[in-house]
C-alpha cells in the first residue's frame, strides 16, 4: 500500500512538469486562426531577453511576430539580472522578459493582442503586464488542446499589481 501511495504521489508530482516540458519542446500544436481580423496597431517592438535554449519562448516570439509585434532577441548570461533591474519580482516571474521602446516590461507568455492592448492606452502608474510561470495554453505553452485559465498581472511603480485581464479560454491569434 505505502508503494502504491508513493507511486501515485510522484505521479502527481511529475505530470505538470512533464506538461511544461512538452510545451516547450518544438513539436507542440501550434494550432491557429490565421483568417481572423488582426487588432489594429502601430509598429511595436520589444527587446526580448531569453536563454539561448528555451523553445517555449521562440514559440511566444513567434507568436508575437505573428500578431505584427516585432522582437529583437537577446540572450544575455544572467537573465535574472535583466528582470531585478525592471523591477519584476520573483513571484511575477517566467521565462523570459520583453521590454517595449517605451520601458515597458512584458514578462512571461503575455498574449500579443492583450499587449497591444495595453500599450494603445497604458494605465497610470504601470510598469508593464506579467503572467507568473507558465500557464499550459498560453501563448507558446500550448500543449494539444489542453487550457489552464489564468491572469495577466498589471505591476505597479510601487511593486504591487492587479488582474489587467483574465484569460478563461484560449485566445485564438489574430
Amino acid at each position: 500500500m505505502k508503494c502504491a501511495v508513493k507511486c501515485v504521489s510522484r505521479f502527481l508530482v511529475a505530470t505538470p512538469l512533464l506538461f511544461s516540458i512538452a510545451a516547450c519542446s518544438e513539436q507542440a500544436d501550434l494550432s491557429r486562426d490565421i483568417n481572423s481580423p488582426r487588432i489594429p496597431s502601430d509598429l511595436i517592438v520589444l527587446d526580448v531577453y531569453k536563454s539561448r535554449t528555451c523553445g517555449c519562448c521562440k514559440k511566444w516570439i513567434d507568436h508575437a511576430e505573428g500578431m505584427g509585434i516585432e522582437a529583437d532577441v537577446h540572450h544575455p548570461s544572467d537573465l535574472n539580472k535583466i528582470k531585478i533591474d525592471q523591477k519584476i519580482e520573483p513571484r511575477y516571474q517566467s521565462c523570459h522578459t520583453a521590454i517595449s521602446t517605451d520601458g515597458y516590461v512584458f514578462e512571461g507568455h503575455i498574449p500579443a493582442e492583450v499587449i497591444q492592448k495595453f500599450l494603445a492606452s497604458p494605465p497610470k502608474d504601470a510598469i508593464g503586464l506579467a503572467v507568473p510561470g507558465m500557464p499550459v495554453g498560453s501563448p507558446g505553452m500550448e500543449v494539444g488542446d489542453r487550457f489552464d485559465p489564468y491572469d495577466v498581472l498589471l505591476l505597479k511603480k510601487d511593486g504591487s499589481s492587479e488582474v489587467y485581464q483574465h484569460i478563461s479560454k484560449p485566445l485564438i491569434a489574430k
